[in-house]
């Protein structure tokens, strides 16, 4: 199957003017249309591993970015995302394009995919054990997500967890880690391999860049992963590293704030965080040091072995 790499820039460019680029990310396939040349440039980097169906194949979500149009056309110039002919979002400018990407594409999932239970949660794996990342802004998820990741970690999600309503498991969806404001530069020292895109500042959420996911986490993207932990994470300066036990009914109560589709699911999303809850080891993680955050994921593997 081709990849957006093997399309190489003409053909990429041209199918995002045209007839949208089928880009599949996990179980998903988004048909994305533009004309913006910085977006092309960003997915062509971003996107280099992730595979592209014919221009005939069912796409999940129909997406489309573009710039301002026609006489009204701010002086700073913007960008407008359209879902099946709607906006559901205000535009932003120019510069966000591919955080915007982003986002939609989160909202996409987030919104309208629920034939899983979607829990807003950074996931990883390691020697088929999952940890789940339940947190909200500012608690340090996405960099608890990279760092591993960095260190050979697979990448399922660093925002949207897909559990399976019949058995439990998690379907990956890897796509870029969002990095935001000290985070950036954290995950820079630490990989310096990493690729990452270019900060762009005064967004919504601050500063925001992102990091390209692993080639080797998009080409197990269809390998789904058991749950082994479930790690609500908080960042606190000079905080030492502790684990500290969740009870089973707070967890569930947690996890549900945290799922988006969890009402919407009825009973199958109550029986499906009950099923996840009695799978795993469910705990809160203070850290203050990143080195220290590793050390205890290491030993949380080494105690499954």
């Amino acid at each position: 199957m081709p990849t957006v790499a093997t399309l190489g820039r003409r053909e990429l460019a041209a199918r995002l003017r045209g007839p949208g680029l089928r880009l599949q990310t996990g179980p998903f396939v988004t048909c994305v249309r533009s004309a913006l040349p910085s977006l092309a440039d960003t997915l062509a980097s971003m996107y280099a591993d992730y595979p592209v169906r014919d221009g005939d194949s069912f796409a999940d979500f129909d997406v489309r970015l573009s710039g301002s149009q026609g006489l009204r056309r701010p002086v700073r110039p913007q960008v407008h995302f359209h879902y099946e002919g709607m906006a559901p979002f205000q535009p932003l400018p120019l510069a966000q394009a591919f955080p915007m990407f982003e986002w939609a594409m989160n909202w996409c999932v987030s919104s309208q995919a629920h034939s899983w239970l979607v829990i807003h949660a950074a996931v990883v794996e390691k020697e088929g054990a999952a940890a789940i990342l339940p947190a909200p802004p500012g608690s340090g998820k996405s960099t608890l997500c990279a760092a591993p990741v960095a260190r050979g970690w697979r990448l399922l999600s660093d925002e949207l967890t897909l559990v399976r309503l019949d058995d439990g498991r998690i379907d990956p969806l890897p796509r870029p880690v969002s990095l935001k404001n000290g985070s950036i530069d954290v995950i820079r020292a630490r990989a310096p391999a990493a690729e990452l895109t270019v900060p762009v500042r005064d967004t919504v959420k601050g500063t925001v860049a992102h990091m390209r996911a692993p080639g080797t986490s998009v080409a197990r993207a269809l390998e789904p992963a058991a749950p082994a932990w479930i790690v609500f994470p908080k960042w606190e300066r000079d905080a030492p590293a502790e684990l500290v036990p969740v009870a089973q009914a707070r967890a569930h109560l947690r996890l549900a704030e945290n799922a988006f589709n969890y009402s919407l699911l009825g009973g199958a999303g109550f029986e499906t965080v009950a099923r996840l809850i009695e799978a795993t080891r469910t705990v809160d993680f203070r850290y203050g040091a990143l080195d220290d955050a590793m050390d205890v994921f290491e030993r949380l593997l080494a105690q499954r072995r």
